[in-house]
């Protein structure tokens, strides 16, 4: 991987299964169950909390240490993701908990007119 994967969509619901195709063919075309959880449950967030149809940019490259850095803007800065702990049998309030766990850490990045997480 020499460039990074850079793809601007709209956070739809149709467009994650498309996304992770996109990710996995950028790192080779092999199993990258980790890094697909990470762009669908980022995306996933932004639809379920800013809206279908919210314009983002996702970010995949290679960090040469065997890693792999994952990042999802979207136009909203104060609207921070929280990780909550989801009661047994609820559907929601998982995707940050299994963010943490497949990543060796995550963070939001807040600019001007966006955040990045």
């Amino acid at each position: 991987m020499t460039e990074a994967f850079r793809l601007e969509l709209l956070a739809l619901p149709k467009e994650v299964p498309v996304l992770r195709r996109a990710v996995r063919e950028y790192l080779g075309g092999g199993p990258c169950p980790d890094v697909q959880l990470c762009v669908s449950e980022i995306v996933g967030n932004v639809i379920r909390h800013l809206g279908e149809g919210t314009p983002v940019v996702v970010r995949v490259r290679g960090t040469g240490e065997g890693r792999t850095r994952v990042e999802v803007t979207d136009p909203a800065p104060g609207a921070l993701p929280v990780r909550v702990c989801a009661a047994e049998g609820e559907e929601c309030g998982r995707g940050l908990a299994l963010l943490a766990a497949v990543s060796l850490r995550w963070g939001v990045r807040r600019g001007p007119g966006r955040k990045t997480v």
